[in-house]
């Protein structure tokens, strides 16, 4: 009997993540659901990963990432990197505080999964129409948008935007006066570094990004077009897809959409 397909959804007590891992479920996934706190109602968040109940993980604390890489060192088939937040206004802090969430959250979770995806495994990182590349200008852009970028280069990149802002030099720099676009971009730009990194992996791993479109959900607010199940579609139809997946791309409504 074959080993059930295990998937692990971040950021999935509420909102897309929520709807991402019943989705997976109807699709027969055992889905363990990570967050930072279990939502209202549900059991307490465990240490432990157990199908169907909530792990604690805040994607900041390395010990906690540790604990999830322990407990699905077993096997999965599907990450989906779907924690991130939104936060006002812009300075040093903000940058700082949002950077460590939407990029190096997704980049220290996916290193700490990685040895446990088996072969034919995808990870998928939900990103946002506001990290398409040409929020940037200039330098910012040119660097951004490299498709030969390395990862410590990309590292070197967000690390100087964080110095960027707190001097007040951003803008004239080509970024955008947004923090959480800039750690879009720069999921964004992880992704295809990711996937040249994997490419001699025999495990054929695959690694995309997603945009779920703006969405009616705590961040996106009531006035977004769109529902949570449209805006888990396309991440559904990644980690579902049987055949001919591909790797470092950018979708949304299931279709390439340029960086």
């Amino acid at each position: 009997m074959p080993a059930p397909r295990v998937a692990v959804v971040t950021g999935a007590n509420r909102g897309i993540g929520a709807e991402i891992a019943r989705e997976l479920e109807s699709e027969g996934f055992q889905v363990v659901r990570t967050s930072r706190r279990s939502p209202a109602g549900s059991a307490p968040a465990r240490a432990s990963a157990l199908p169907g109940e909530y792990v604690t993980l805040d994607v900041t604390k390395a010990d906690q990432i540790e604990a999830l890489a322990r407990s699905t060192a077993a096997g999965l088939d599907v990450l989906v990197n779907n924690a991130g937040v939104l936060l006002d206004g812009l300075d040093a802090d903000v940058a700082r505080r949002t950077l460590d969430v939407n990029f190096y959250g997704p980049m220290r979770v996916t290193d700490a999964l990685l040895p446990a995806i088996r072969p034919g495994g995808r990870v998928i990182m939900v990103s946002s129409g506001m990290g398409d590349l040409s929020g940037a200008r200039g330098e910012a852009h040119a660097r951004m948008s490299d498709p030969r970028l390395t990862r410590a280069q990309l590292v070197d990149l967000v690390e100087l935007f964080v110095r960027d802002v707190a001097g007040g030099e951003h803008s004239g720099r080509g970024w955008p006066s947004s923090a959480y676009s800039v750690s879009k971009m720069a999921l964004n730009a992880l992704v295809r570094v990711l996937a040249r990194e994997l490419e001699g992996d025999p495990r054929a791993v695959r690694v995309n990004a997603v945009c779920p479109g703006w969405v009616r959900t705590r961040m996106g607010g009531p006035s977004a077009p769109r529902s949570v199940e449209q805006g888990a579609r396309t991440v559904v139809w990644l980690a579902t897809m049987p055949e001919g997946v591909p790797t470092g791309g950018y979708f949304r409504d299931e279709r390439p959409i340029p960086w």
